[in-house]
């Protein structure tokens, strides 16, 4: 769910960018995205338990009316519904928290070299 929310505004600019920002912003998207999992991943080591968002439905008592044909106001309590996300924390296996931190930092290493390539290429492609 976070991920959704960091990247919708990102979604938002793309689709004002010009063709070389698309095709930059296309070429290194595998990398922003191991890198914020990396960040992730060494937040949930460092605390020693990772953060899990979870969304709850609360009610509440709220007054409601309707308004009758005649023009009278019929009034009552009711339930408004709300949505809330919650963090929550989580148990962790550390050693498998720093088995991904490892892996994702390998696949890291050889995304960079691969994107700034792609994003060579984008500029050759579409000069300003």
């Amino acid at each position: 769910m976070r991920a959704a929310l960091v990247f919708l505004p990102i979604l938002a600019l793309t689709a004002c960018a010009t063709p070389r920002e698309q095709c930059i912003s296309g070429a290194t998207r595998d990398v922003r995205i191991l890198r914020m999992l990396i960040t992730e991943v060494e937040g949930n080591i460092a605390r020693g338990y990772a953060l899990a968002e979870e969304q709850e439905i609360r009610t509440r008592p709220r007054m409601c009316r309707d308004e009758e044909a005649d023009g009278s106001v019929d009034r009552y309590i009711c339930n408004a519904v709300d949505t809330v996300t919650v963090t929550r924390p989580q148990a962790i296996d550390l050693q498998a928290e720093q088995a991904k931190l490892d892996s994702l930092r390998e696949r890291l290493a050889t995304a960079e070299p691969a994107a700034n390539q792609t994003v060579a290429q984008c500029i050759a492609t579409h000069p300003e």
